[in-house]
């Protein structure tokens, strides 16, 4: 596993019918129209998520310090790989808003870091389901580190005890926490 810090590529946790496993969703910006492009056989929620995420992003660009008219002047393109498994639900989120401030902001993202968390328009992180399982399957790839919705701190208390004596949880209720915890240099969100 690549412990190197990368822009545009963040590992999300997802739940699937055979258990936890984690999502990558890479992303790249290039210039354009300001469009967001998807692609990784994405259900409808998924796709919904990415255009919540996109919109959280533009309302706090100025706060995040992107300069960039990135509406009108650039494409971002959201790859979610292994394009034969089918993707979908509302908790891919956090991790798809980290990939996009990651392109824009240039700004290297942590690779020994996992998250889930669906995001509201306004940043909010709301609750998602499977968290035992995400947490099992980000622990078997070795990453020892991941961001959770403040409100699935009582879903941790369900993981075998060797496996919470391994993580280290960081519990949000918005966007703005995952900024100093995802990101390699100091981003501020004020």
């Amino acid at each position: 596993m690549q412990k190197e810090p990368k822009i545009g590529t963040v590992t999300g946790l997802a739940w699937t019918a055979v258990g936890g496993t984690t999502l990558e969703v890479q992303a790249v910006k290039m210039e354009g129209t300001g469009k967001l492009l998807l692609t990784g056989k994405l259900g409808e929620v998924m796709q919904e998520s990415a255009q919540v995420a996109y919109s959280y992003v533009r309302s706090v660009k100025d706060k995040l310090k992107i300069t960039e008219h990135f509406e009108k002047d650039y494409d971002i393109h959201l790859h979610f790989p292994e394009g034969a498994v089918p993707k979908d639900g509302s908790s891919a989120g956090v991790t798809i808003t980290t990939a996009i401030i990651s392109v824009l902001l240039q700004k290297g993202v942590r690779q020994d870091l996992a998250m889930t968390g669906e995001i509201t328009i306004n940043g909010d992180v709301l609750p998602v389901g499977g968290i035992k399982e995400k947490v099992i399957a980000a622990n078997r790839i070795g990453i020892r580190e991941v961001i959770l919705p403040f409100e699935n701190k009582v879903d941790t208390t369900l993981l075998p005890k060797e496996i919470l004596n391994e993580m280290i949880f960081h519990f949000v209720k918005n966007y703005n926490e995952i900024l100093n915890i995802a990101f390699t240099k100091e981003v501020k969100n004020k």
